[in-house]
């Protein structure tokens, strides 16, 4: 388990996502200026004055992308919460009870995963109305059949087990039985999808964002930004490559992150 948080890939994937939180939690340090006002001469290529360059009203882009970093990563940690929670609710009670709960409980799973996720979460927003929160919670919609059916093989495979068995036959309730041997032993997997999840949530809220179903302009958000400057993408290159190689980072760094917490968890 320490071997495996030790791998350079792991430890840089590390240092990239805690940077990402930091931008989130504190952007005026990192990133003092006012994201919304005009800094510097408009489409200004990355320069030492300017990192990431200027965007086409002359607004910092580094400035921008440090602030954007908390309506994205709230956005994610929201979508997650959601998919989390309510997933896993369903597939505890599905694969715990059994019977008609577990066959009509997955009948809705079943609904969910048939319709695709970017029409699933549309749908939700046109109900709840546009903004940041809104898109994570549509966000999180669609992944909720996802942690539901893992967390259903789950604890189908621990409620089979001999101390579950035991439990039960020593005259423990379905619900000590439910939270001290079933819930526990069926973690694992599930949190390391909860991180897998995180970056996916990043790229569809970034995705929705990019669409026009996220936070509203001039607020920064990394979808918000790109789709900024893809008019500007044969002129202003940075407007749209730096923004999403943030993205890009941040993605990769979760996915490896959900892997080392697999691989630790199978270990």
């Amino acid at each position: 388990m320490t071997r495996i948080w030790r791998t350079p890939t792991v430890l840089l994937s590390l240092l990239a996502l805690v940077i990402a939180v930091l931008w989130a939690v504190m952007p005026g340090l990192f990133a003092p200026g006012d994201p919304t006002v005009a800094s510097g001469v408009s489409l200004q290529a990355p320069s030492a004055q300017h990192w990431f360059g200027t965007d086409q009203t002359g607004r910092d882009l580094y400035t921008r992308v440090v602030h954007g970093a908390v309506q994205s990563l709230s956005g994610a940690l929201i979508a997650v919460l959601v998919g989390l929670v309510v997933g896993s609710l369903i597939g505890l009670f599905a694969g715990a009870r059994g019977g008609a709960v577990d066959a009509v409980l997955m009948r809705v799973v079943d609904v969910l995963l048939s319709i695709p996720g970017l029409l699933l979460s549309l749908s939700v927003i046109i109900l709840l109305g546009f903004g940041t929160t809104n898109a994570a919670i549509a966000v999180g919609v669609t992944s909720v059949a996802t942690f539901a059916r893992l967390a259903r093989s789950q604890v189908m495979q621990v409620r089979a087990s001999e101390y579950v068995e035991a439990a039960y036959g020593s005259g423990g309730t379905f619900g000590t039985v439910l939270l001290r041997h079933i819930l526990p032993n069926s973690l694992a997997p599930v949190l390391a999808l909860a991180a897998l999840q995180f970056g996916s949530a990043i790229l569809q809220i970034s995705t929705l964002g990019f669409l026009g179903y996220g936070a509203p302009p001039p607020t920064p958000e990394w979808g918000l930004l790109i789709a900024e400057g893809r008019n500007y993408v044969a002129t202003a290159w940075w407007l749209t490559v730096l923004p999403g190689l943030v993205v890009l980072l941040v993605v990769l760094a979760t996915n490896r992150l959900s892997q080392a917490i697999q691989k630790g968890a199978d270990q």
